[in-house]
C-alpha cells in the first residue's frame, strides 16, 4: 500500500502541471486566444484508475510487494534467531553452564554485536527498497510525461489535472480522458523479460 501511495502521490504531481500549446504566443495573444475560444482548454485524469489499470503499474506494484515480504520474512527470520539465542544464552547462565565469567561476557558481547548486524541489515534492506521503489517511480513519471507531450500534440489541452479522491469535488465526465491515458500508456508499456520472469515466479509461488 505504501508504494501504490508513493505512485499516485508521483502522478497526481505530473498531471498537475501545465501542459502547454507549444505553438502558443506572448501572453496577450494565449489571452486573447482563450477569450475567443471560451476559456482554457481542461482535461483532468482519475488516478486511481490510471493506478490500478496502468500494466506498468501492475507489473510493478507485484514485484515491490513481493520484494517486500521477502524483506520482513529475512528480518523476522534473524530477529527469532535472536530470541532463541538469547533465551538459550539466560538459560545456561541461571544453570550456571558458563564455567567463567569470561565465557559470559564474550557470549553477550556476540549476542550484542549479531543484534547490531541486524540492525544493520534491516537498515541496508530498506534504503534499498526506498531506493528501488523511487527509481521505479522516476521510470512511471517519465512513461506519463513522454505519453502526454505526444498526446498533447493533438489534443492541445491546457492544462491536464490529476483527480484523486475528493482533491476535485466536481468534474464534467466530458473532460475525463482516463481512459485514453490508459490505452494510450499500456499500448506504448512493454513488459522487460527480467520482470515478466519474476512475475511468473511469483505467481507460481503464490500458486503453491
Amino acid at each position: 500500500m505504501l508504494l501504490r501511495t508513493g505512485w499516485m502521490a508521483a502522478a497526481a504531481l505530473l498531471l498537475t502541471a501545465a501542459c502547454s500549446n507549444p505553438e502558443a504566443g506572448t501572453k496577450e495573444d494565449k489571452q486573447a486566444a482563450d477569450a475567443q475560444n471560451g476559456g482554457l482548454k481542461l482535461a483532468y485524469v482519475e488516478i486511481d484508475t490510471l493506478m490500478s489499470q496502468y500494466n506498468f503499474c501492475k507489473d510493478y506494484t507485484l514485484l515491490m510487494n513481493k520484494k517486500g515480504e521477502n524483506i520482513r520474512a529475512t528480518l523476522a527470520a534473524k530477529e527469532r534467531a535472536l530470541q532463541a539465542q538469547a533465551a538459550d544464552l539466560q538459560k545456561k547462565y541461571e544453570s550456571n553452564a558458563f564455567t567463567t565469567r569470561d565465557q559470559v561476557e564474550r557470549a553477550q558481547m556476540n549476542l550484542a554485536r549479531q543484534q547490531q548486524d541486524l540492525q544493520a541489515l534491516n537498515e541496508r534492506l530498506t534504503n534499498e527498497f526506498a531506493m528501488e521503489q523511487a527509481k521505479y517511480n522516476e521510470e512511471m513519471r517519465d512513461s506519463i510525461q513522454a505519453f502526454l507531450t505526444q498526446y498533447n500534440k493533438t489534443k492541445k489541452f491546457d492544462y491536464i489535472i490529476s483527480k484523486a479522491g475528493d482533491n476535485i469535488l466536481l468534474a464534467n465526465k466530458k473532460y475525463d480522458i482516463t481512459a485514453d491515458v490508459v490505452k494510450g500508456l499500456n499500448k506504448r508499456y512493454k513488459t522487460k523479460p527480467e520482470v515478466s520472469e519474476k512475475i511468473g515466479g511469483a505467481a507460481a509461488k503464490a500458486a503453491k
